[in-house]
């Protein structure tokens, strides 16, 4: 009775590592599908933000055109301009937004809020080294021997 009783019981060890082991391999699928899916919505957000704001400049450029155009009564000049620049703009922020060109430095905008000579080209470059900063550790960058 007991070597009947072990037989069944190693059966049912044997039959539930099996479906464990079924049920495992199942997860693993799941969880792989589930993060290729959640790429996917990655990715189609980031197609609907770069193709809009492609459209809306495009769409933009058009509409200034056209009111250029109605009430300047310049012929579609304006609007051919507006709709050329509306085209560049949209590339240009496809292209910033895709991380294909870097968005300008505050210092570099018309009218910043950025520092008025950030780079020091209203001083007379010093010969020395001297107005150079110091180094994290507290040494002068002239200091070369680490003393």
């Amino acid at each position: 009775m007991t070597d009947n009783r072990q037989e069944s019981l190693e059966e049912r060890r044997k039959r539930l590592d099996s479906e464990l082991a079924a049920r495992r391999a199942t997860d693993t699928r799941e969880a792989a599908d589930e993060s290729r899916a959640v790429e996917n919505r990655k990715g189609y957000a980031v197609a609907v933000k770069l193709s809009s704001e492609f459209i809306a400049a495009i769409i933009v450029g058009a509409l200034l055109g056209y009111l250029l155009d109605h009430f300047a009564g310049t012929g579609p000049w304006g609007m051919i301009i507006l709709l050329l620049l509306g085209f560049c703009a949209g590339v240009l922020n496809v292209m910033r937004a895709a991380g294909m060109v870097a968005a300008p430095h505050p210092a570099d905008r018309v009218g910043g809020n950025g520092p008025a000579d950030p780079v020091g080209r209203d001083k007379p470059a010093d010969p020395v080294g001297r107005d150079k900063p110091a180094d994290p550790v507290g040494r002068d960058k002239n200091d070369r021997d680490g003393a």
